[in-house]
Protein backbone atom coordinates (compact mmCIF):
# COMPACT_ATOMS: atom_id res chain seq x y z
CA UNK A 1 0.00 0.00 0.00
CA UNK A 2 1.19 3.68 -0.65
CA UNK A 3 0.04 6.93 -0.32
CA UNK A 4 -0.75 8.73 -3.30
CA UNK A 5 -1.40 12.76 -3.93
CA UNK A 6 -4.22 14.47 -6.30
CA UNK A 7 -1.53 14.69 -8.73
CA UNK A 8 -1.09 11.16 -8.75
CA UNK A 9 -4.84 10.51 -9.05
CA UNK A 10 -4.97 12.83 -11.99
CA UNK A 11 -2.43 11.35 -13.50
CA UNK A 12 -3.32 7.76 -12.90
CA UNK A 13 -4.28 5.24 -15.74
CA UNK A 14 -7.91 5.50 -16.25
CA UNK A 15 -8.34 2.29 -15.73
CA UNK A 16 -7.79 2.98 -11.77
CA UNK A 17 -10.48 2.15 -9.09
CA UNK A 18 -11.32 5.12 -7.08
CA UNK A 19 -13.51 3.73 -4.18
CA UNK A 20 -14.64 6.38 -1.82
CA UNK A 21 -14.83 4.79 1.60
CA UNK A 22 -17.05 7.90 3.55
CA UNK A 23 -20.15 7.41 4.98
CA UNK A 24 -23.03 8.30 2.87
CA UNK A 25 -23.84 11.47 5.01
CA UNK A 26 -20.40 12.98 4.12
CA UNK A 27 -20.75 13.14 0.61
CA UNK A 28 -22.62 15.70 0.25
CA UNK A 29 -19.90 17.94 -0.37
CA UNK A 30 -19.37 15.83 -4.13
CA UNK A 31 -16.74 12.81 -4.97
CA UNK A 32 -14.33 12.70 -6.76
CA UNK A 33 -15.63 11.78 -10.74
CA UNK A 34 -16.44 7.52 -11.73
CA UNK A 35 -15.65 6.99 -7.97
CA UNK A 36 -17.12 4.48 -6.51
CA UNK A 37 -19.05 4.82 -3.18
CA UNK A 38 -18.41 2.02 -0.46
CA UNK A 39 -18.34 2.88 3.11
CA UNK A 40 -15.63 1.60 4.89
CA UNK A 41 -17.95 -0.59 7.20
CA UNK A 42 -19.09 -2.48 4.11
CA UNK A 43 -15.75 -2.97 2.48
CA UNK A 44 -15.12 -6.56 3.49
CA UNK A 45 -18.19 -7.93 2.22
CA UNK A 46 -18.36 -5.75 -0.98
CA UNK A 47 -14.92 -6.42 -2.09
CA UNK A 48 -16.10 -9.04 -4.55
CA UNK A 49 -17.57 -6.12 -6.50
CA UNK A 50 -13.67 -4.55 -7.10
CA UNK A 51 -11.55 -6.04 -9.82
CA UNK A 52 -8.33 -7.55 -8.77
CA UNK A 53 -6.88 -6.94 -11.61
CA UNK A 54 -7.20 -3.04 -11.46
CA UNK A 55 -5.51 -0.56 -9.31
CA UNK A 56 -7.84 0.79 -6.45
CA UNK A 57 -7.11 4.19 -4.59
CA UNK A 58 -9.31 4.46 -1.57
CA UNK A 59 -10.52 7.56 -0.88
CA UNK A 60 -12.13 9.37 2.82
CA UNK A 61 -12.36 12.77 4.88
CA UNK A 62 -8.95 13.00 5.76
CA UNK A 63 -7.28 9.93 4.71
CA UNK A 64 -7.15 7.63 7.56
CA UNK A 65 -10.28 5.78 6.99
CA UNK A 66 -9.27 4.92 3.55
CA UNK A 67 -5.37 4.30 4.86
CA UNK A 68 -7.54 1.29 6.94
CA UNK A 69 -9.09 0.31 4.08
CA UNK A 70 -6.17 0.10 1.39
CA UNK A 71 -4.34 -1.66 3.89
CA UNK A 72 -7.39 -4.18 4.28
CA UNK A 73 -7.85 -5.42 0.57
CA UNK A 74 -3.77 -5.47 0.32
CA UNK A 75 -4.19 -8.02 2.42
CA UNK A 76 -6.82 -9.72 0.35
CA UNK A 77 -4.06 -9.43 -2.80
CA UNK A 78 -5.59 -6.37 -3.66
CA UNK A 79 -3.35 -3.44 -5.23
CA UNK A 80 -4.90 -1.14 -3.03
CA UNK A 81 -3.18 2.52 -2.03
CA UNK A 82 -4.82 5.42 -0.60
CA UNK A 83 -5.01 9.26 -0.72
CA UNK A 84 -2.98 11.49 1.16
CA UNK A 85 -5.53 14.20 2.92
CA UNK A 86 -8.51 12.56 1.79
CA UNK A 87 -11.22 14.59 0.02
CA UNK A 88 -9.75 17.49 2.35
CA UNK A 89 -7.33 17.75 0.84
CA UNK A 90 -8.67 17.43 -2.73
CA UNK A 91 -11.46 19.92 -2.20
CA UNK A 92 -8.31 22.20 -1.18
CA UNK A 93 -6.99 22.33 -4.26
CA UNK A 94 -10.09 23.05 -5.58
CA UNK A 95 -9.79 20.06 -8.16
CA UNK A 96 -13.33 19.17 -9.69
CA UNK A 97 -16.04 16.89 -7.87
CA UNK A 98 -19.70 15.72 -9.14
CA UNK A 99 -22.78 14.83 -7.11
CA UNK A 100 -22.93 11.28 -4.96
CA UNK A 101 -24.70 9.46 -8.19
CA UNK A 102 -23.66 11.62 -10.90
Amino acid sequence: MQEVTTADILAADPDVQIIDVRESGELATGMIEDAVHIPSGEILERSGELDKSRRIIAVCHGGGRSGRVAAALTELGYNADTLIGGMSGWEAEDLPMVAPGA
